[in-house]
């Protein structure tokens, strides 16, 4: 903010040096009669640099801004004139010989002074509105920056919010899945409680930030997708392909899971063959997710989950990715395909 105002100091200045040299820079090469300078060029000048700072720094905001147009009116006028009468004395006083015609008539070089007050009264008007022009354009960029700063407040509390909501989703699911394992093999629920102590330690301590590594990602869907392959039957068949290379991408934590998590809820059956199919391609900074799996359809009457997951990820998506991501999914020969398209950068 200092540097920002000793821009401005330095940069009215400048634009006032090169206004006061004006008569010698239009008129390079020829002699200057310098009271005449003084009288038609400087004292103008002059005049107009305090109509300008009286408005920009006290007139706009205490009259302008708050809507009371008429004394603002007639504040200026009131300036003007006492300016224009000022000017008047001051020629008459000390400058005679480049004084204007009078009303009575007397003779004097320059346009009649009828014409003469007209003028100059209209060239009060530059300094008026480049000062009401300049403290708006000023409010705006304020405001704009405050409402940007609003919204990014905003935005940053409901990913918090979505994030914080998606830790305890994926915990109960998760146990309600360990739960099933116990009556089958403790072993396997031992193990799978250790499996997900380490996912949760990656949710909790890892993911508090704005983007990951996606290969950090990759391995955290591997550990999750390893840790659900526990409870299932021979009959289920689950294939995954991910990225074996580090690619550099960074991208916003935990989107994926919910996907995963609903190809396993959806798409496993206690009966019949089962196939999921999971994968992830990178191209420049673009992240292609695909899941295609068996669709068997949640009972009406089935309320062992509460649908947060996927909600919730569309949300984030558009908050993450406004106009940077296709998401996709449709029911296809008796199989749920998921298609996600991220742009990372």
């Amino acid at each position: 903010m200092h540097n920002n105002n000793k821009i401005t100091a330095i940069s009215q200045l400048l634009v006032w040096a090169g206004l006061f040299s004006m008569p010698y820079v239009l008129s390079y090469g020829q002699d200057q009669d310098i009271n005449r300078v003084i009288a038609h060029f400087w004292i103008p000048l002059v005049f107009s640099a305090i109509v300008f700072y009286l408005n920009y720094f006290v007139l706009v905001d205490r009259f302008f801004f708050t809507k009371k147009t008429l004394q603002f009116i007639i504040v200026n006028a009131v300036i003007v004139a006492v300016f224009l009468l000022l000017r008047e004395q001051i020629e008459s006083s000390f400058f005679p010989d480049f004084a204007r015609k009078t009303p009575n008539g007397e003779d004097g070089p320059g346009p009649p002074f009828k014409m003469f007050i007209y003028v100059q009264a209209l060239s009060y008007m530059a300094p008026i509105l480049f000062s009401i022009t300049i403290k708006t354009t000023r409010q705006w960029v304020k405001t704009e920056v405050e409402r940007k700063e609003a919204a990014n407040y905003k935005l940053q509390s409901e990913l918090q919010h979505l994030h914080y909501q998606l830790q305890p989703h994926f915990f109960f699911n998760s146990l309600n899945n360990i739960y099933s394992m116990i009556d089958v093999s403790v072993d396997q629920a031992k193990s799978s409680i250790h499996s997900l102590s380490k996912l949760m330690r990656y949710m909790l301590y890892e993911t508090n930030t704005e983007l990951v590594p996606l290969s950090k990602e990759v391995d955290f869907m591997k550990r999750y997708i390893d840790l659900m392959k526990l409870r299932l039957s021979e009959e289920t068949t689950v294939k995954y392909s991910f990225p074996s290379e580090n690619s550099g991408i960074q991208i916003a934590p935990l989107l994926f899971i919910s996907l995963i998590e609903n190809a396993f809820k959806h798409g496993v059956s206690a009966t019949k063959d089962s196939l999921i199919n999971i994968a992830m391609a990178c191209s420049q900074k673009t992240v292609v997710f695909t899941i295609d799996n068996d669709n068997f359809p949640k009972r009406t009457d089935d309320k062992s989950g509460s649908g947060i997951g996927v909600k919730n990820l569309e949300k984030r998506l558009q908050l993450l990715y406004p106009n940077k991501f296709k998401f996709e999914t449709k029911v296809e020969d008796g199989r749920f395909l998921v298609r996600l398209e991220i742009e990372t950068a």
